[in-house]
């Protein structure tokens, strides 16, 4: 299977980045499945760093219209799943309104997993604005009860690019905040976000003090691959409703149109 995933950052800016990305994906997924890696529209930041935009509501949600370009690409070029492999799952709800391929969020998976079987967690992330997001994606879960905090990691993105070549200080500086989140009862941890959670897995940290990490990249690929497999069984009826309904297709691409995004598509496929 071919999995289209989908950064919120612009890969081409971080190519180091992308590179540990590809050698971590190689060993979570089936080796028959291919992952292409996918980023942000170049220019979408005035950095390599999609921080300073989408600590703030209006950039993120501007900057999330791209996804549903990126998503009738994949479609369109064959790809049989789309992944958002960012922890904030931008415009999950309305990319799974557009495209008849499985669209898996990367917070919606973790969370998720975080909190199987009662279990409780916490999440350590850069953007301390950003909480407030994440806090609503758990309450969407129905998980708020067993989510022990948010909280900030005490680094930044760009501490975790420049240690990709020697993380020992890094990884010493996480481990001091996972304790704090073992502390208050979190029996599973979440690094956020994808830059993060790459470092610590390809160090082979999977644990701080026996409680798990989630790979968020990982799970999210994989569960990528669970639902190409319950696809193949044969597609579920999409329900009917504000939230669920797929729009007319001619009139996305209209609308993609009016905005500009439209240039951006692949056309060729789209119906």
């Amino acid at each position: 299977m071919r999995i289209w995933h989908q950064s919120l950052t612009v890969l081409g800016d971080l190519p180091a980045y992308g590179e540990r990305m590809r050698a971590h994906i190689r060993t979570v997924v089936r080796p028959d499945t291919e992952v292409v890696l996918h980023g942000m529209l170049p220019g979408t930041y005035p950095a390599n760093y999609p921080g300073d935009d989408i600590a703030f509501r209006f950039f993120f949600t501007m900057h999330s219209t791209q996804w549903a370009v990126h998503a009738l690409n994949a479609e369109s070029g064959g790809f049989d799943a789309f992944a958002l492999c960012s922890l904030p799952d931008p415009m999950l709800a309305e990319v799974r309104t557009l495209v008849n391929i499985p669209v898996i969020g990367c917070g919606e998976t973790c969370f998720r997993l975080a909190g199987a079987g009662e279990r409780r967690f916490g999440m350590l992330l850069f953007i301390d604005r950003m909480a407030a997001r994440y806090l609503q994606q758990i309450e969407e879960q129905g998980l708020s009860r067993q989510c022990v905090g948010v909280e900030p990691v005490g680094f930044r993105f760009n501490d975790v690019l420049a240690a990709f070549g020697k993380p020992g200080e890094i990884i010493d500086r996480f481990r001091t905040a996972a304790r704090r989140l073992i502390a208050a009862g979190a029996e599973a941890i979440i690094p956020g976000e994808i830059p993060l959670n790459v470092l610590l897995a390809s160090a082979g940290v999977t644990e701080v003090d026996g409680v798990p990490l989630i790979d968020s990249l990982g799970a999210t690929l994989r569960q990528a691959e669970l639902m190409v497999d319950q696809r193949a069984a044969g597609p579920g009826a999409r329900p009917d409703g504000w939230s669920t309904s797929a729009p007319p297709r001619e009139r996305v691409m209209q609308v993609l149109d009016f905005y500009g995004l439209g240039k951006h598509l692949h056309r060729k496929g789209i119906p």
